[in-house]
């Protein structure tokens, strides 16, 4: 089979990749969805999404090359934190690269995160250089460079705020603490109607070989928005140090420029 425009295939079908591919069905794309566990083939394929068993470990790599029969490949499996893995995240991505290019994937759409920056106190945007502080961001900004660097495939790398939405209240986050430092910081998240949107723009668009910074423009303080969302949520309300230090705020050039993109969320909404 030759793959349309039509065809996408999203590797990772967590919290925000099965969203997105259950949205991308709903919109009348052909998706096939990646899990590891086989459990998880059922509630995939109920979605009207063509599961298969993917797996790129390097002691346990299995794959069914029909699963990179597609126009746009979504890679959205995020190093996890406190882990291992974040030291073979580089060679995974490797070896997805490796396969994208055997069966000619023309375009790949990177999840990755604003952890890129690290907290070094100012404004970021997709022009500021990356300068990761924690293991996880390192290993993220290695695979970026990576996927850019192919000449194979063009890359959108997506840089996703903290994520907040179904399930993932962000109240829960500091609810009954004290004593949380750097309350006036402010926050940098994105809600997941608006990781799905933007994706949807970027594939509609063909908007591929640019870096997005997918992150809210409205940025309270952490003391003031996890305050009022402990409210909202009927929590008990979290106390702050009122100190700004070790922070950034994420802003966004290419978003507005090139996917004319409206947020659809307000994270002031919850203030």
């Amino acid at each position: 089979m030759i793959a349309t425009d039509n065809d996408i295939s999203v590797l990772g079908c967590g919290w925000y990749g099965l969203a997105l591919a259950t949205r991308l069905v709903e919109k009348g794309y052909s998706v096939k969805g990646s899990t590891t566990t086989p459990a998880k083939i059922k509630s995939l394929h109920e979605s009207g999404i063509l599961p298969f068993l993917v797996n790129f470990d390097e002691s346990a790599e299995s794959y069914d090359p029909k699963f990179f029969d597609c126009s746009v490949l979504i890679i959205s499996i995020p190093p996890k934190r406190n882990t291992a893995e974040q030291h073979t995240f580089y060679s995974k991505i490797q070896r997805i690269a490796a396969a994208a290019t055997t069966y000619r994937v023309p375009h790949i759409i990177f999840i990755s995160s604003t952890s890129v920056y690290g907290d070094h106190d100012g404004e970021v945007t997709e022009t500021t250089p990356t300068s990761p502080d924690t293991p996880s961001g390192k290993a993220i900004v290695s695979a970026e460079e990576l996927l850019i660097k192919s000449e194979s495939f063009t890359t959108a790398v997506v840089r996703f705020g903290g994520l907040i939405g179904p399930h993932r209240d962000p109240a829960r986050f500091f609810a009954g603490k004290r004593d949380i430092p750097n309350g006036r910081a402010p926050v940098n998240l994105i809600h997941l109607s608006d990781c799905i949107g933007i994706t949807l723009k970027i594939i509609e668009l063909k908007a591929y070989g640019v870096i997005y910074n997918a992150c809210s423009p409205e940025h309270p303080s952490r003391a003031i928005f996890y305050t009022q969302a402990a409210v909202r949520s009927g929590l008990e309300k979290p106390v702050f140090i009122d100190e700004l230090q070790g922070y950034k705020t994420v802003n966004s050039i290419n978003i507005p420029a090139k996917l004319h993109y409206n947020f659809i969320f307000s994270i002031n909404s919850f203030i």
